[in-house]
C-alpha cells in the first residue's frame, strides 16, 4: 500500500519521470514543475504524491485547479481520504476524464455540489502545420494590444466558464495574467480597426508541447470563416515559436469548435473532464 504526502525537492526526479509518461496530457503540471519544482509558493499550489517503494507512482496538483497525474483507483481513494476532511480550495478539477470523475465521485459528498460537470471533453493534438490556409492577419500580440485584448479575454472566459475572471476584485490580477501571456509571446490575435476579431493563447508550455486556451472569435463575426484560418495560423506560430506539438481540449457540446479543430487537423488523443465550482 502506498503513502500520501506532500512532495519535497528530493521527489522531483521521480515526479518528472511520472509526468513524462504522458507529457502531452500533463503539459500544465509539467510546465509548472519545470519552473518551480514542488515549492508551493512558486508552484502556485501544493503537489501531493502517492509513493510506493519510495517512488512517486501517482500525484495530485492542488492549486486553483485540482489536477490528477497518473492516478489509480487505489491512489485516488488515498488522495480523497487526505482531501476530504479539509475545505475545498480549488475552483475546478481538470484532467483525464476517468481520473477526474472518479476522484470527484469520492469527494462530492464532502465538497459538493459542483456548479457544472463537463464529463466529455475531447483532448486534441497536432504535430504538424495545418493544410488550411493561414490568416495573414493573425500575429503575436504585443504589450500595446493589452487594453484592446483584455476585454476579449474577459468575454471569452465568462462565456466559456460561466463566471467573470474579474469578479470579486480580481481585475488587476487577471490583467497581469494577460499581460504576462503577451510578454512571453503566448498570445495571438487578429486585430482590425482597434477591435479583436480572433484570439488564442498558450496557457502552458514545455519544450515538447504547448496547450492552447481562450480560442475566441468575436460574436459579430462568427460564421464568417475566420476560425479555421485563424487556428491554422495560431498552430503554425505556436509550433514555430513555442513547441512542436500543440494541444487543446474542447467541450463535446461545442459543435462549431469541434468542426473547426477537425478541419484544421487536430486529432483526438484522449478525453478530459472538468468539474466547475
Amino acid at each position: 500500500m502506498g503513502v500520501v504526502r506532500p512532495l519535497v525537492p528530493s521527489d522531483v526526479p521521480s515526479l518528472l519521470s511520472l509526468i513524462e509518461e504522458n507529457l502531452v496530457a500533463n503539459c500544465f503540471v509539467a510546465a509548472r514543475v519545470a519552473v518551480a519544482g514542488v515549492d508551493p509558493w512558486r508552484l502556485g499550489g501544493d503537489m501531493w504524491g502517492y509513493l510506493e517503494d519510495g517512488k512517486v507512482s501517482s500525484a495530485v496538483y492542488l492549486g486553483a485547479n485540482l489536477v490528477p497525474i497518473s492516478t489509480t483507483p487505489e491512489s485516488r481513494a488515498a488522495f480523497a481520504d487526505r482531501l476530504r476532511p479539509g475545505p475545498r480550495r480549488c475552483s475546478s478539477f481538470v484532467g483525464p476524464a476517468d481520473e477526474v470523475l472518479d476522484l470527484w465521485r469520492l469527494l462530492e459528498p464532502a465538497w459538493g455540489p459542483a456548479r457544472e460537470v463537463r464529463d466529455v471533453q475531447p483532448f486534441l493534438t497536432m504535430d504538424k502545420d495545418s493544410p488550411v490556409s493561414q490568416d495573414p492577419l493573425v500575429r503575436p500580440a504585443n504589450v500595446s494590444d493589452l487594453d484592446v485584448l483584455l476585454p476579449a479575454c474577459i468575454d471569452m472566459f465568462t462565456e466559456e466558464v460561466g463566471v467573470s475572471p474579474v469578479a470579486s476584485g480580481s481585475h488587476y490580477a487577471y490583467r497581469a495574467r494577460v499581460e504576462q501571456l503577451i510578454e512571453s509571446g503566448r498570445a495571438f490575435v487578429r486585430i482590425v480597426d482597434g477591435r479583436v476579431e480572433f484570439k488564442a493563447e498558450v496557457g502552458a508550455a514545455t519544450p515538447a508541447v504547448c496547450q492552447l486556451q481562450g480560442v475566441w472569435v468575436a460574436p459579430r463575426l462568427r460564421g464568417k470563416g475566420l476560425a479555421e484560418p485563424g487556428m491554422s495560423a495560431t498552430v503554425a506560430l505556436a509550433r514555430a515559436r513555442i513547441a512542436p506539438v500543440v494541444s487543446l481540449y474542447v467541450n463535446e457540446f461545442n459543435t462549431p469548435a469541434r468542426k473547426t479543430y477537425a478541419a484544421v487537423g487536430f486529432e483526438k488523443q484522449t478525453t478530459f473532464a472538468t468539474i466547475l465550482f
